[in-house]
């Protein structure tokens, strides 16, 4: 394991101004969102998709990291070129998720383990060879009553360790996702508790598997209310909330923080990350990963028409500089009206 190089990516991956977007959608997740903007999942429309967003120049330039499906990074583009390379010509990092979902664990009723590392020592060499340079593995915690339960905590930091160090003995920075849905009705402090517990599990068990934190990034979800809560928190309660769990838990050491979206909408995401940033005198960078808050515009412009694909790649320009602009702590709805 060469650690300043893994570093050098985490580094680059957190850059100013710049963040990941999560286009690694599985199969089944895709095919629900082309089906709500009435287009087939096929093979073909998934990879136009995909490329329109790889080839948005501006866009691009708002985009330290791609996160990949395992379709995705062995397709190439309508001309021929590798996907990954189109990617790589933008000046930004292709990366790959490799956790194969989630299943119930047992013995925890409403409670899921996440799979995938039983042949994963064998699958990174490849994906590597293909040019993926960081991998995402994500942690699923729901909060309802009775749960979270200390196995499906234990049992789901443990397997996030394993995959960060296999990871990184096949010189692929590992994306570190324990997310804490925000399905429920809880309130802003029952979540930021059950993040404090699943972030603190996480990092004792990465220093049980001798992970290095300088070579890896973590993507958390933010302190926040459940969408069915009745009085949800205002940003700025977010942001503070969010840094001060984040200040508890997570050692200096970590290069960057790229938060997951999770549900939130576009804008509400964008204006949490910028209440942070400008909250300051942080020691790690905190900048975005998000997929869906930043791709419902660009599909609902792109419709699965090839007419469409400047409106399309507009919007998702739109979205990616003021991602850009939050992870500085310079946006401002204004800019987003004035923009828009």
């Amino acid at each position: 394991m060469n650690l300043a190089e893994l570093n050098k990516i985490a580094e680059a991956m957190v850059a100013p101004g710049r963040g990941i977007l999560a286009a690694d959608e599985s199969s089944g997740t895709i095919k629900k969102r082309f089906d709500a903007i009435g287009v087939d999942s096929t093979e073909d429309n998934r990879r136009d998709y995909r490329e329109l967003m790889f080839r948005s120049a501006d866009a691009m330039k708002s985009i330290s990291g791609v996160i990949l499906y395992d379709e995705t990074i062995w397709q190439k583009a309508k001309d021929g070129t590798p996907l990954v390379d189109v990617i790589k010509s933008q000046g930004s990092i292709p990366g790959i998720k490799v956790d194969e979902g989630t299943k119930p664990l047992p013995g925890c009723p409403g409670e899921l383990i996440t799979i995938g590392l039983d042949k994963l020592a064998d699958r990174l060499p490849k994906y590597y060879e293909q040019g993926a340079r960081f991998a995402k593995w994500r942690a699923v915690i729901d909060i309802a009553p009775g749960i979270p339960s200390h196995t499906a905590i234990m049992t789901n930091a443990h397997a996030l360790a394993r995959y960060a160090a296999l990871c990184q003995a096949a010189q692929i920075v590992p994306i570190v996702e324990p997310e804490v849905l925000m399905d429920g009705d809880h309130d802003i402090d029952r979540c930021y508790e059950v993040t404090e517990w699943i972030l603190k599990e996480t990092f004792q068990q990465l220093y049980f598997q001798r992970v290095p934190l300088e070579g890896i990034v973590l993507k958390p979800n933010m302190a926040i209310s459940g969408k069915k809560a009745g009085k949800r928190a205002g940003v700025q309660e977010v942001a503070e909330k969010t840094v001060k769990l984040l200040k508890a838990c997570v050692p200096g050491a970590v290069p960057g923080i790229a938060f997951l979206s999770g549900g939130q909408s576009d804008e509400e995401a964008t204006a949490h990350l910028d209440a942070m940033n400008k909250i300051g005198n942080l020691p790690w960078k905190l900048t975005f990963s998000y997929g869906r808050a930043l791709q419902a515009a660009p599909q609902k412009a792109w419709a699965g028409k090839s007419a469409n694909v400047a409106a399309a790649q507009a919007a998702f320009t739109h979205r990616a500089k003021m991602n850009g602009l939050a992870s500085l702590g310079r946006w401002s709805s204004e800019q987003e009206k004035k923009a828009a």
